[in-house]
């Protein structure tokens, strides 16, 4: 978009924000039906972001501009893929959400549960640097009773893609289910851990990724709270100061 101080044409920022073409914008504007700061406009007349734009006597929000900040709840079977393309049960067409999103991080798809979806490219490297030991946590069922030694032996480390995993939180709460809190994240880290003691993951839900909890429906997604979201760059500055 040109420098706001000179403004562009009214029917190309409608265009560039994702509004309407060019066209159907000077349709409007013949029809007298946009208003520009309270006065109706003129074919050719130039704004800036700063104007207030109104179609019908309803303000035109920039979605583009305004960051987006959204936890959802994914299903089984949804792939945490952008490109719409290639793969038809992709993230983006199942949210259809009115601007431009992407997933921070992915979840498998045979998993479900939490994800957060941005626009904001700054937030999204800061949560997916590894050194910052951001908490994902789990809820795994799998197919046959954990035993004690199982837990000790997910929680102190097991060899997966050439490394040996981080000591992490696991905890039995069902018979066959453990709840395991990741500061790491492996290309499917828990499954691999499983299957290295021949457990096989029948399910595998997460709940939480740092102070963001799982609090929506299957399927569908909220906007995060001011409160979450304060809490949330609280926690991501502190552990940019630890790296060095």
């Amino acid at each position: 978009m040109q420098d706001e101080s000179e403004g562009i044409r009214l029917n190309k920022y409608l265009s560039e924000i994702g509004h309407c073409s060019r066209r159907a914008a000077d349709k409007l504007i013949e029809e007298e039906r946009i208003k520009v700061n309270g006065t109706p406009v003129i074919m050719g007349q130039k704004v800036t972001n700063q104007d207030r734009i109104e179609i019908d006597g309803i303000l035109v929000e920039n979605l583009q501009e305004r960051n987006v900040y959204i936890a959802f709840n994914k299903p089984v079977g949804i792939v945490c893929t952008t490109d719409t393309r290639v793969e038809k049960d992709n993230i983006i067409d199942y949210i259809n959400y009115p601007s431009r999103i992407f997933p921070i991080g992915r979840l498998d798809k045979p998993s479900e549960g939490l994800i957060l979806l941005t626009n904001d490219g700054d937030i999204v490297n800061k949560i997916l640097r590894a050194r910052n030991n951001h908490e994902k946590e789990y809820i795994v069922t799998v197919n046959k009773p954990v035993t004690k030694e199982f837990i000790e032996k997910m929680a102190n480390g097991l060899p997966v893609l050439d490394t040996i995993t981080r000591n992490c939180i696991v905890e039995q709460i069902h018979k066959n289910q453990f709840r395991i809190i990741l500061t790491q994240g492996l290309n499917r880290q828990i499954r691999r851990m499983c299957e290295y003691l021949n457990y096989r993951v029948v399910k595998l839900k997460r709940i939480r990724i740092m102070n963001i909890e799982l609090n929506v429906g299957t399927g569908k997604y909220r906007d995060l709270t001011k409160r979450e979201f304060l809490e949330l760059q609280s926690l991501i500055e502190d552990s940019d100061k630890h790296i060095t």
